[in-house]
């Protein structure tokens, strides 16, 4: 059995908003992308013990110890204080968790799942990992009825999606923006790889979703949704696309200062897309 490790920022035991069905979610810790309207900055950073989230926490439930936090999940009160107070976007709760455990966490809860997946930060920064549990669960009995999802940004390689589909079943896919100068303002990186990623899942028939983040002056103009379109229109058919609206709940205080996307908006976009022949299009429950 695999004795590989990941970093975990936080585990859902389930959920109805990360794929189909009920699905038990892993939130792993790092990104290769700095998007000013990530929703989840925490799970950016790694944690260098710097220490400055010691004070903040008001059950003592981390330490320093040997140089390094030491954190007490039994004190945690989930008030979420060490993670307003860290300076590099990190989670000093972050728990490392073998192979091993997380099937038997899918074990402990296989009767109420449909299926993992997994998310970050960006789940592809631990690709052997992810293979390796995958890979696991298809070969176990009790396991192997479970679907295996990824929720990524699309920046890995193409040799790296050619490692992971044979034990992926599908792929929840994020386009930040399609001009490149835009994508690199929001993210701090180009789109190819984003885009490159979306046709090789595509043509193997491992994109369940392409999801698109419409923030208001930026991505949610008329030539970004028209090239959202031409893209779509040369992928083979059909797309599932899924329509965000940019919200500050959890962003960085500098993206809190962004106004949120008004719901007749998305509203609006999803039915240009619709009549355009595309879709199925889904958005958020208001």
């Amino acid at each position: 059995m695999s004795s590989l490790q990941a970093p975990v920022s936080k585990i859902l035991t389930w959920s109805c908003v990360d794929g189909p069905g009920n699905r038990l979610v892993l939130f792993l810790q790092g990104c290769n992308y700095n998007c000013i309207t990530c929703h989840n900055p925490h799970t950016i950073g790694q944690c260098n013990d710097c220490g400055d989230c010691i004070p903040a926490c008001p059950t003592s439930a981390l330490s320093l110890v040997d140089g390094k936090i030491r954190f007490d999940a039994n004190a945690c009160t989930n008030c979420d204080a060490c993670l307003k107070a860290c300076p590099i976007d990190a989670n000093p709760m972050v728990q490392t968790y073998t192979v091993e455990d997380i099937l038997a966490l899918l074990r402990e809860n296989a009767d109420f799942l449909s299926g993992i997946t997994i998310s970050g930060g960006e789940a592809t920064l631990h690709h052997s990992f992810i293979k390796a549990l995958f890979a696991a669960m298809g070969e176990a009995e009790d396991l192997k009825h479970l679907t295996r999802f990824i929720d990524s940004n699309g920046h890995l390689g193409a040799d790296g999606w050619t490692d992971l589909l044979p034990v992926t079943d599908g792929v929840m896919l994020d386009i930040k923006a399609f001009g490149v100068q835009l994508h690199k303002s929001l993210t701090k990186r180009t789109n190819s790889r984003s885009l490159a990623s979306a046709r090789q899942l595509a043509d193997a028939g491992k994109l369940y979703e392409l999801r698109y983040l419409m923030i208001p002056g930026r991505t949610d103009t008329d030539a970004e949704l028209d090239a959202l379109a031409d893209f779509v229109r040369s992928l083979p058919q059909p797309i599932r696309l899924r329509l965000n609206g940019f919200r500050t709940h959890g962003v960085r205080p500098e993206a809190a200062k962004l106004p949120a996307l008004a719901r007749d908006r998305l509203e609006t976009a999803a039915a240009k897309l619709k009549t355009a022949g595309l879709g199925p299009v889904a958005l958020p429950a208001i």
